[in-house]
């Protein structure tokens, strides 16, 4: 699989310009051996890398063929055209990759690559709320395992919630597990939401006040947030949006002061494909998904493994409740 529908024509060269503008001279010649080795690997094996937007950029720019947020990577892995898939992500998303190819071998750099969300909440805890609630449909944020997906009606991304949610025709709806992303979804639709308490610990963390302070010390500065942010940081933000929402809005903002309230790694990346926007960076980063590596990524491919797979008990349920949401986006 090439690269110009990411880079355009130049393709290869173009990313790992982007790439080498961003370390030193020392660490280029062990660093370019390392992604040489890791293509010769995905030709060998008929691989592609999917990469999310969280990524450090040696592996965004060095080694990805697909980029993308939680919906993007679900579509895209849907259509890779590959025998082998490689996640550089967190688990659940592996997982995800794999019910939507469940012929294809799907490998994990690091199993213990996890999410917060996905740990917050268990099946167990959705049959309760469905004894609570009878006959309210389930909406689980794709950032959860494969279990709780199986016991969900359908799944959701922070970019399409809330056309998710309004796709059921119905008054009210459970939205699991991010009680951030929940709250912001009631504001944009007349649909009643019961929420869980499961939260990022990484957009969690972000204050309204750290805000205000970043306006203080930078005038004119766009402040563009994330959804799975506390109300009082959405509250103080210009934009709100997924993951791909926010990096569009941000490449349209040529010679502005830029805030993208999200995981670090992220303005790096977008910072590479929008030179021209002067981006200000606070810095949370997700330590999951700084688990994945080039040198783990590498030793999969090798390897072939860790393989990921599913309890074929709950496999077809679970597919079913990621088809759901690829259906609405379509």
């Amino acid at each position: 699989m090439g690269f110009e529908g990411r880079f355009g024509p130049g393709g290869e060269g173009d990313r790992l310009a982007a790439l080498r503008e961003r370390v030193t001279p020392l660490e280029w010649p062990a660093l370019s051996a390392e992604i040489a080795e890791i293509e010769r690997l995905k030709a060998a094996r008929d691989a592609v890398i999917l990469a999310h937007n969280y990524q450090t950029p040696d592996i965004y720019h060095g080694v990805s063929d697909i980029v993308g947020d939680s919906l993007a990577l679900a579509h895209k892995a849907q259509e890779a055209d590959a025998k082998v898939i490689v996640m550089a992500g967190v688990h659940f998303m592996a997982e995800t990759a794999k019910l939507v190819n469940p012929d294809k071998i799907v490998l994990m750099p690091d199993m213990e690559a996890g999410c917060s969300l996905a740990e917050s909440i268990t099946a167990a805890d959705i049959r309760q709320l469905r004894t609570q609630y009878p006959g309210v449909p389930v909406v689980t944020y794709v950032n959860t395992s494969a279990e709780v997906k199986a016991e969900s009606d359908i799944c959701c991304t922070s970019g399409n919630a809330v056309k998710v949610v309004e796709s059921l025709g119905v008054d009210r709806v459970l939205m699991l597990p991010d009680e951030y992303l929940a709250a912001y979804v009631q504001t944009q639709t007349k649909v009643e939401i019961i929420p869980w308490t499961g939260h990022c610990e990484v957009h969690e963390r972000f204050t309204g006040e750290e805000i205000t302070q970043f306006r203080e010390a930078h005038d004119g500065l766009v402040v563009i947030a994330h959804p799975e942010c506390p109300p009082d940081v959405i509250e103080a933000s210009d934009f709100v949006g997924s993951t791909e929402q926010m990096i569009t809005r941000a490449k349209g903002l040529s010679g502005r002061k830029v805030l993208m309230v999200t995981e670090c790694s992220m303005s790096d990346n977008v910072a590479a494909q929008a030179p021209e926007v002067d981006f200000v960076r606070p810095c949370n980063l997700c330590p999951h998904m700084k688990r994945i590596t080039l040198a783990n990524i590498r030793k999969s491919l090798e390897t072939l493994a860790p393989e990921v797979t599913i309890d074929p008990a709950i496999v077809d349920r679970a597919r079913l409740a990621v088809e759901r949401m690829l259906a609405v986006g379509r």
